[in-house]
């Protein structure tokens, strides 16, 4: 079976671009690693926003054409 153009996924034909300079750390700095207190508190935190729900925008009453 030969491939066609449909085929090719065109998302994977270019290189990935460069990463941003703004994600690089300059001047040997290191990140300090999370202390204990951090990893729990973020677990705590990460737990509840997974547990609660947000709570819906109310609808309009009409619609978008009949407010223009």
């Amino acid at each position: 079976m030969s491939s066609t153009d449909r085929d090719v996924d065109h998302a994977l034909a270019y290189p990935e671009p460069p990463a941003s300079p703004l994600w690089h750390r300059h001047g040997g700095v290191k990140a300090r690693p999370f202390t204990d207190a951090q990893k729990r508190r973020n677990r705590e935190l990460l737990d509840i926003a997974q547990r609660t729900t947000r709570p819906r925008s109310p609808r309009l009453t009409e619609t978008l054409a009949e407010a223009s």
